[in-house]
């Protein structure tokens, strides 16, 4: 992420190659999965008080990140609302572009969000919890069985291209999460990932947000980056304040909590939280429930809002 923002500060032409990050993406959906059994699943019926506050945070993110954007910095109202939902960014984008918004501008904010949480969390989480960073994510590819290989690169494959055909948001993630899933639940999936693809993941995926800075200017950078910044650290804020209230309800454990409610990429989260050994279960249903409130009622709520 930092390479590629140091080149596009120096004016060097970059782009993104969207088969492969949505490739890497379905790592991360296999990793998921594959850790749903069926003891597992039954647990997450106790998730249901923390489920309950993310659309209470989202509430909260958007009557402080809208008026933020748009009185604060001037921008208009579509980028204002849509630069502040924490939802999928790509999804963000097409319906601030539909709705008139600064597309440039929100790219911009949303790519840093992303590496602004990404970056602060795993100091944070070494520094309170003393989490081990350096943690293989992953068992190496050749103690894994061949027959268990193949069947991950099918739920991959098949899941997302499944998914993509029927329309569902973060086609590339969920529809190979389902397929994993599936197959572990059945008890035929018995591994995750071997580390060598999760370490891929993490790299493209890093790169797929850095190169969202190709092309930037001074004059973006004194205003949206600026801006993106200043609404990182409301975010972050936000997060530390609902993750102390949840852990001092005795609703979940903190470092979980923290994973489960930063509004950064969900892709990125999924890795910072299996590499620290959290329980990926709870951190994922959390994200996966923010993006579904989010994309499907984005357009909804911007109507509501600006009335």
């Amino acid at each position: 992420m930092f390479a590629c923002l140091s080149a596009a500060l120096t004016g060097v032409p970059m782009g993104g190659n969207k088969p492969l990050n949505e490739a890497m993406r379905t790592i991360l959906g296999v990793v998921v999965g594959a850790t749903f059994t069926q003891a597992l699943l039954f647990t997450l019926l106790g998730f249901w008080p923390t489920l309950l506050m993310i659309p209470v945070m989202d509430g909260v993110i958007s009557v402080i990140g809208v008026p933020y954007f748009h009185r604060v910095w001037g921008y208009d109202f579509a980028t204002s609302y849509y630069a502040t939902m924490p939802g999928g960014s790509q999804d963000m984008l097409v319906f601030g572009e539909e709705a008139g918004g600064n597309v440039r501008a929100m790219s911009l904010i949303h790519a840093t969000r992303v590496l602004v949480i990404v970056v602060a969390l795993p100091f944070l989480l070494q520094s309170v919890w003393q989490a081990d960073l350096s943690t293989p994510p992953g068992a190496p590819v050749v103690s894994i069985p061949p027959d268990q290989l193949l069947m991950m690169v099918l739920c991959a494959l098949f899941g997302w291209q499944i998914a993509k055909r029927i329309g569902l948001f973060g086609a590339s993630i969920l529809g190979s999460l389902i397929a994993a899933a599936a197959l572990a639940l059945v008890g035929v999936l018995h591994h995750r990932p071997p580390v060598e693809a999760i370490c891929a993941a993490q790299f493209f995926i890093g790169m797929s947000v850095g190169a969202k800075y190709a092309g930037i200017s001074l004059t973006e950078i004194r205003r949206d980056l600026t801006a993106g910044l200043g609404f990182c650290v409301i975010l972050i804020i936000l997060t530390v304040i609902f993750a102390e209230v949840i852990y001092a309800a005795g609703l979940a454990p903190p470092m979980e909590t923290l994973l489960a409610f930063a509004p950064g990429g969900q892709a990125e989260l999924t890795v910072l939280a299996l590499i620290v050994g959290a329980d990926m279960a709870f951190v994922i249903a959390h994200h996966v429930l923010r993006i579904i409130i989010v994309i499907p009622g984005a357009p909804i709520f911007a109507m509501l809002f600006k009335t």
